[in-house]
C-alpha cells in the first residue's frame, strides 16, 4: 500500500530568483488526484517539477513514507515517481514504441520484467488512450496533441506511487480532454496512486480531482474540495476576475467568469 506524500518547507529557485519558499502542503493521500490550479506565472509547473525533484537547489521535505525522495539519485526516485512535462519535445525521431518500451526497460518494474512484457504493457497503454495507430510513428512525425497523449501513456505505463502530470489536457480537444481524466483519475483510485496534476480548466478541476490547490505567488491560497476553494471571492483574489460558481442540472460544479476586475477592485 502506497503511504501518504508529505511536503514541507519546500523552496525551489531558478538561481537566484525565487519561485516557491517555505511551501507547506498537508498529506497527499494514496487513491486521491490532486489538481493544482491558478492563474500563469503562479508557481504550478515550479512546483510540481520542484516536487519531481528537477530543479537543483530545492530543499524542504518531499517524503513518501520514511523515503526522502530530494535525497534519492534519479533512477532510484523514478521508481516512486513519475513526471509528464507539458509535452514530448519535437524532433525526435524514436517511435512511440520506442520511447515506451525505453522508459519501461529504464526503470525495472514489476509490470514489465523483460523486453516482451515491456512492449505489452507499452501496447496496452497506447489502447486505453486509444492512440495504438500511433505505435510505429515517429515523435517527430505527431502533433502537439499526440505527444502529450504519448508523454502521458509513458508517465502512466510503470504505476509508480506518485504521479505527477504537468498540464495534460492543454493542447487536446474537448473529447480527449475527458478521456485522459477519466483514465487519470480511474488509475489513480484504483490503483491506489498519489497524482497531482496542474489544470488550468478550473470544471475539469472540478470534476476530476478529489482536491483542489490554488496557488498564487508561489504560495498556497486554498486547499481543499473544490466547492470549499473555487469561490467568488477566491477568483477575484487569485485571478481577478469578477466571477459565478453554480451547479448545473447534473450536478457538476461550474465557474463562469463575468469580467476581469480593475486593479484594486475586489
Amino acid at each position: 500500500m502506497t503511504e501518504p506524500l508529505r511536503v514541507g518547507g519546500l523552496r525551489v529557485a531558478y538561481g537566484r530568483r525565487v519561485v516557491v519558499e517555505g511551501l507547506d502542503l498537508a498529506p497527499l493521500e494514496p487513491g486521491t488526484l490532486t489538481a493544482l490550479v491558478g492563474p500563469n506565472a503562479a508557481g504550478k509547473s515550479t512546483l510540481l517539477r520542484g516536487i519531481a525533484g528537477l530543479v537543483p537547489g530545492t530543499r524542504g521535505q518531499v517524503r513518501l513514507g520514511e523515503r526522502d525522495l530530494l535525497a534519492l539519485s534519479i533512477p532510484e526516485r523514478a521508481k516512486h515517481l513519475a513526471y509528464m512535462p507539458q509535452g514530448l519535445p519535437g524532433g525526435v525521431a524514436l517511435t512511440v514504441m520506442e520511447t515506451l518500451v525505453g522508459a519501461l526497460r529504464a526503470v525495472p518494474t514489476p509490470l514489465a520484467p523483460d523486453g516482451r512484457a515491456a512492449a505489452a504493457r507499452a501496447l496496452e497503454m497506447l489502447r486505453r488512450l486509444e492512440i495504438e495507430s500511433l505505435a510505429l510513428l515517429g515523435l517527430d512525425r505527431l502533433s502537439g496533441g499526440q505527444r502529450q497523449l504519448v508523454a502521458l501513456a509513458q508517465a502512466l505505463a510503470r504505476e509508480p506511487s506518485v504521479v505527477l502530470l504537468d498540464e495534460p489536457t492543454s493542447a487536446l480537444d474537448l473529447r480527449h480532454q475527458l478521456s485522459v481524466m477519466e483514465l487519470v483519475q480511474r488509475t489513480v483510485r484504483e490503483r491506489g496512486l498519489i497524482g497531482m496534476v496542474v489544470l488550468h480548466d478550473l470544471s475539469l478541476a472540478s470534476r476530476f480531482a478529489d482536491r483542489v490547490v490554488a496557488l498564487h505567488a508561489g504560495a498556497v491560497q486554498a486547499d481543499g474540495p473544490a466547492d470549499a476553494v473555487l469561490t467568488p471571492d477566491l477568483l477575484a483574489r487569485v485571478y481577478g476576475v469578477g466571477a459565478r460558481v453554480e451547479r448545473c442540472s447534473r450536478g457538476t460544479l461550474l465557474v463562469l467568469a463575468d469580467a476581469p476586475l480593475r486593479a484594486g477592485a475586489n
